[in-house]
């Protein structure tokens, strides 16, 4: 009767979530896109929360692949996203949701999480949770819900222990992998055309995360040393004036872990705020390592990366060795438009580290 009185009015008497469903349902099974836009528009008007959120996103596919739904689709996936957005934080609520409500969130940019690394291993916890059978898990994983994870954006470290993974298929995640540490190896301006050229998925896109992916190049000989390339956008180093600070990725060498963070700081004998970037060792304990280490930064107008800093540090657990004035400059000269550390309004930083036999 509703939607009859719609084709004849072009208004509706129902008016709660409910009802509109309801119309909207027979509209869809009669092809009436008109009404299903209207009733799409009129619950897109009501009080959002989780519950009516979810029921937007569990609709039958036939109705959330008609385009007059998506405004609402979308309505309902951004509202979850910025209820649960920090999913760790919410670890109990979001580990409740149903498989609707975890695809809305890792389809999402804005995740506040650690690392990707976190997410792979939240999607696996909360898989175990709702498929506790070993093959519905792994189907559902297969499936559904793999493909979310961002891999390029996870660490080496953590896409090796991966691989070994019982819960996934072991040919699916063999190529997502393989695919992943290319992307790895590429140059910074080829990771930034693929993710241009990505359509069907956001695996190449960053999310909030609270620590920085870093490219990682490890060698054994002739000595254990290793390559760290750290990419920072300007806006990301113009948001920690005046004294914020960003982390990388841990990364691994002669099985200690360590970071790199960058800083803005005062730089203590002129009196200014300037760019310091620092080496730390990640895990605490009676463990030491002498490293060898040199930073460096890629600059106009050739484009090559030039060392800025070199020394050696002893590192105990816990500590950190760095350079308070990277550049040399005030902060106003280094963050400035014709600023000669920022290509394409990228910061491309570099550490090499050698550890050094006892």
């Amino acid at each position: 009767m509703d939607m009859l009185q719609f084709i004849y009015t072009g208004r509706l008497q129902a008016s709660s979530a409910s009802a509109l469903l309801d119309v909207l349902m027979v509209s869809d099974k009669y092809e009436v896109a008109s009404c299903m836009r209207h009733c799409s528009r009129l619950l897109r008007n009501l009080p959002m929360t989780s519950e009516s959120a979810l029921l937007y996103l569990d609709l039958p596919s036939s109705v959330l692949l008609a385009e007059a739904m998506q405004p609402l689709t979308d309505a309902a996936m951004s509202f979850l996203v910025s209820q649960y957005k920090d999913i760790l934080r919410y670890q109990e609520e979001v580990l409740n949701l149903p498989l609707s409500g975890i695809e809305a969130l890792l389809s999402s940019d804005d995740l506040q999480v650690p690392s990707e690394d976190n997410v792979f291993e939240f999607v696996l916890k909360w898989a175990k949770s709702h498929y506790p059978k070993a093959d519905e898990r792994k189907e559902i994983l297969s499936t559904r819900l793999i493909h979310l994870v961002r891999f390029p954006m996870m660490s080496a470290r953590k896409l090796k222990k991966v691989l070994a993974s019982p819960e996934l298929d072991h040919t699916i995640v063999s190529s997502i992998v393989l695919e992943a540490l290319f992307y790895k190896a590429e140059s910074s301006h080829k990771q930034r055309q693929l993710a241009m050229e990505e359509t069907r998925s956001r695996k190449y896109t960053e999310r909030s995360y609270k620590y920085r992916p870093v490219k990682f190049l490890e060698f054994e000989s002739p000595h254990r040393q290793c390559i760290v390339y750290l990419d920072l956008k300007r806006e990301e180093c113009a948001a920690l004036f005046p004294q914020g600070r960003v982390y990388s990725q841990a990364f691994h060498l002669g099985g200690q872990g360590f970071f790199l963070s960058a800083h803005c700081n005062m730089d203590q004998h002129s009196a200014f705020h300037c760019f310091g970037l620092f080496l730390g060792m990640q895990e605490k304990g009676s463990v030491s390592s002498s490293v060898d280490y040199e930073f460096g930064c890629r600059h106009k107008p050739n484009k090559d990366f030039t060392v800025k800093y070199k020394g050696t540090y002893r590192f105990t657990g816990g500590k950190a060795v760095g350079f308070r004035n990277l550049f040399s400059l005030p902060w106003s000269c280094f963050i400035a438009e014709d600023s000669p550390y920022f290509i394409n309004n990228m910061l491309h930083l570099r550490a090499e580290l050698i550890i050094r036999p006892e």
